[in-house]
This record gives C-alpha cells, sequence and structure tokens, in this order.
C-alpha cells in the first residue's frame, strides 16, 4: 500500500524513515487523519527516500504537530519537495473548500489536513546529504543514501546500527529507463526493507515510445485530444523525451502539445541543475522541452477546453487524484474521437484504476462524467521496477539478508513478490502488517 513510514527506535531516540501519505482507497485515506503513532515531538529525524507525496506527502503534518528535527534528503528530493509539498497542501485546502460548499464531508466545517503555509514552513526542517556521503542519526545510526534511479534525487537508505545493517529500497527505478539511471546493486545486508508496486506483474515486452505513436497518430487522424495523465515529477519529462524523439523521426502528426503543469515545468530547472543523475545529453533536454507550449496560468488551462483536437495535453495527476487534468476529463472525456492515457501504476481506489478498470463514469467535482474517450493504461512508461527487475536487482547481493520484509505494494503485489523471492531467491521474506513492531536483532 502506499504511505510509507517506518519507525526505528535506537538507543532511546526514534528516527522515522519516510513520512508518506496514503492515497488510494477511502479506508487507507482515512488513515492520514489518524494521530500519529508517536508523539511528532519525540521523533528526532526522518529520513526521504524520494519526493512522491506517498514518501513525503505527511511531512508538513508531522512538523505543525510538533516534529522540530532535521528532515534529511538528498538535494534532488529537497529541491523536488519545495513544489510537491506546498502543491499538496494548496490541493488539501481546495478541496476542504468544495467539501465546505458542497455539503459533502462529515465534518462542520471540513478542514485540509494541512494548508500550503504549514507545508511552506516545514521546508525549512530539511536539511540535504549526497549520495554516497555517510551521514549520522540520532541512537547511534550511520545512514547512506545510494542511487535508486526511478526520479531525480530518488534514493536507497542504508543504515548501520547496533552492529547490524538495514536496507530501505525506496522505489527502485528501471534497468533501463530512458530518462533516469539504473539503481545501485544490493550490497550485503542483514535487514532488506522492499517495496512492492509492481510486485505482481512485468512491464509490457514492447516499446513505449512506439505504442505512444501509434496511439497519438490514430486519435490525431480522428481530430481527437491525446491527454496524458502524468505525474508532474518523472512521468512528464519521460513522456516529453518520447514525443520530442517520435517528432524528430516523423513518426507522429505535428499537432500541438501542451505542457499543463506548472510543476513540470518548474522542475525542468531542477533536472538540468542535477544532469549527473540522469542520462539525457544537453540536446536532448533542450529538445524535450521545446515540443510543448507550457500553460502556468488557470485561464490558459481552461482555454484550453475550448480549444478541440486535434492536440496533446499534458497534465497532472498521475492516477487523477486531482489537478487540472480532471478539467480536461470532464470536457473531453465523454467524446469518443478523444483519448486518455494512463502513463503507469494506478492504485486501487484512484480515479485511474477506475479507468483501467473499464469503468465508464467519473465523479469529478461533484459531477458524474460519461467517459465515452478511448482509455490506455501504459505501463511501459512506469519510472518502477517491475517484478522481474526487482528479482534481479536483488541478485545483485553477494549473499541473503537474514530477513526480507516486502512493503510499499498492494495485497496482492506484495504476497507475489514475497512468493517470488522465497522461491527464487531461497531468500526468508514476508509481508508485515500495519503497525507491526520486529526486532532488527532477531528479525523473524
Amino acid at each position: 500500500m502506499t504511505g510509507s513510514r517506518y519507525l526505528i527506535r535506537s538507543r532511546g531516540h526514534r528516527v522515522l524513515i519516510e513520512c508518506g501519505l496514503f492515497q488510494g482507497y477511502k479506508h487507507l485515506r482515512d488513515r492520514n487523519r489518524v494521530a500519529f503513532q508517536v508523539s511528532p515531538a519525540n521523533i528526532d529525524a526522518v529520513v526521504l527516500t524520494h519526493a512522491h507525496l506517498d514518501h513525503t506527502g505527511y511531512v508538513p503534518a508531522l512538523v505543525r504537530d510538533g516534529f522540530n528535527g532535521p528532515v534529511y534528503a538528498t538535494p534532488g528530493t529537497a529541491e523536488l519537495c519545495s513544489l510537491l509539498l506546498p502543491d499538496s497542501g494548496y490541493l488539501q485546502e481546495e478541496e476542504a473548500r468544495y467539501a465546505d460548499r458542497t455539503a459533502s464531508s462529515t465534518h462542520h466545517p471540513p478542514v485540509p489536513l494541512y494548508t500550503a503555509e504549514d507545508a511552506v514552513r516545514s521546508l525549512n526542517s530539511f536539511r540535504t546529504q549526497g549520495f554516497d556521503s555517510p551521514f549520522s542519526l540520532p541512537g547511534g545510526i550511520d545512514a547512506t543514501f545510494l542511487p535508486a534511479g526511478h526520479i531525480l534525487g530518488a534514493a536507497q537508505v542504508h543504515l548501520k546500527l547496533g552492529g547490524r545493517t538495514i536496507h530501505f529500497t525506496g522505489d527502485l527505478g528501471r534497468t533501463h529507463d530512458p530518462l533516469m539511471y539504473p539503481p545501485r546493486d544490493l550490497e550485503p545486508v542483514d535487514v532488506l526493507v522492499t517495496e512492492s508496486t509492481y510486485g505482481n506483474r512485468a512491464h509490457p515486452a514492447g516499446n513505449p515510445e512506439t505504442e505512444l505513436g501509434e496511439i497519438i497518430s490514430r486519435v490525431a487522424k480522428r481530430r481527437g485530444v491525446i491527454m496524458i495523465a502524468a505525474f508532474a515529477v518523472g512521468r512528464a519529462e519521460t513522456v516529453l523525451l518520447h514525443l520530442s524523439r517520435l517528432l524528430a523521426r516523423n513518426a507522429i502528426p505535428s499537432i500541438p502539445i501542451y505542457l499543463n503543469s506548472p510543476m513540470a515545468i518548474d522542475a525542468s530547472g531542477m533536472y538540468q541543475r542535477h544532469r549527473e543523475e540522469h542520462r539525457l545529453k544537453q540536446h536532448e533536454f533542450e529538445s524535450m522541452y521545446k515540443v510543448a507550449t507550457p500553460v502556468r496560468s488557470a485561464d490558459e488551462s481552461k482555454l484550453l477546453n475550448l480549444r478541440g483536437g486535434p492536440m496533446i495535453i499534458i497534465s497532472a495527476s498521475g492516477m487523477l487524484t486531482g489537478g487540472r487534468i480532471l478539467h480536461h476529463l470532464a470536457a473531453y472525456g465523454p467524446d469518443r474521437r478523444n483519448a486518455i492515457i494512463l502513463s503507469g501504476y494506478q492504485a486501487g481506489g484512484t480515479r485511474g484504476a477506475s479507468l483501467a478498470a473499464g469503468e465508464k463514469h467519473l465523479r469529478i467535482y461533484g459531477q458524474d462524467v460519461e467517459i465515452g474517450a478511448e482509455v490506455i493504461q501504459m505501463e511501459g512508461l512506469s519510472a518502477h521496477a517491475d517484478s522481474d527487475e526487482l528479482i534481479q536487482w536483488m541478485k545483485t547481493a553477494s549473499q541473503a539478508p537474514a530477513m526480507t520484509y516486502v512493503t510499499h505494494g498492494e495485497s496482492d503485489a506484495a504476497d507475489t513478490l514475497r512468493a517470488r523471492i522465497k522461491r527464487q531467491l531461497g531468500w526468508k521474506a514476508r509481508v508485515p502488517e500495519h503497525l507491526e513492531t520486529i526486532s532488527l536483532e532477531h528479525p523473524s
């Protein structure tokens, strides 16, 4: 499941690895409203693997509620959080205002989980650490960030404490991702805590760039609108890269392309500043950002809904949980000439997962919107390692961990990966329960 948080107790101190928001099904989202299991004031430090909200999105609430220690992250993660966290707070406020207007909340008045102001204030807690540079945490813990691929700044976290080593994967990237380098190999560890987002499936064998080109050509021929739901950080860049390459070899028609995501636009400078983390050469970087017209203002975004096709709109959020993409779905979703591309994993309980499962109606801003548009889920665009890639990555370790804990995945994905680890690697592995306590000295 999403919403990773791991609390480590060592020598009377508490360190939190990850501080994510629960997303997807309502019973999971409701956990965000439950008081934190430990008083935030009693947590000494937080360590983040990367900037996506299911790993960082609870930080503003933790700081607001009394946490006053450092939040450690790589420079890339800290920069991206300066975009993602305030935006998350703004969306929380928007949702509360909407619930108040429509009387659709059981709370009177409805309140956001946290505000944009809370998020901005929490950024003062961030402390940056580079890759491969050990740093000390309270409780006699030594930590090191190791490259994880996936998105800018993404890290694995390697900890040493009490003579033991524990390794958190965060979200691992793909071996042959077009944008990011692959994750660093796994060194010997006593305890491994792995993600399992794609633990029960493999990415399609075909070329996603070719598939994307075929979709665009098909929909453009019928003068349709192609709406690409892409995470503003990471996925939008991958989509732009594919589009620039398709256009360069005349594999798609030259139709208007709009990047309707201020966050993705702002993130472009961050990718430029951290060129050592990704594969792009300068000319590729420049080309991919020239293919799309940036859309910043809300008025410009609304005008796109009057324009009609053929055109391509790239907009967030990637799972249709909020953002400007919803307005485009309301405007263009009913028309069968149009297409909706879901660019990767769709967590259960999200609008994206509903569409991927064949749902023909979506609830958007209090209205039921009929979906007549063609829906395509392109899992080949995902920045997550799939089940095969996770197993191959684990095989790089020279010896088996004493225990592998399979986390951060839906139930079937986590259990399928657990079974593969035991069957194919011969390692001890299990899926821990929510709020379970384990002993690092005697992991079981």
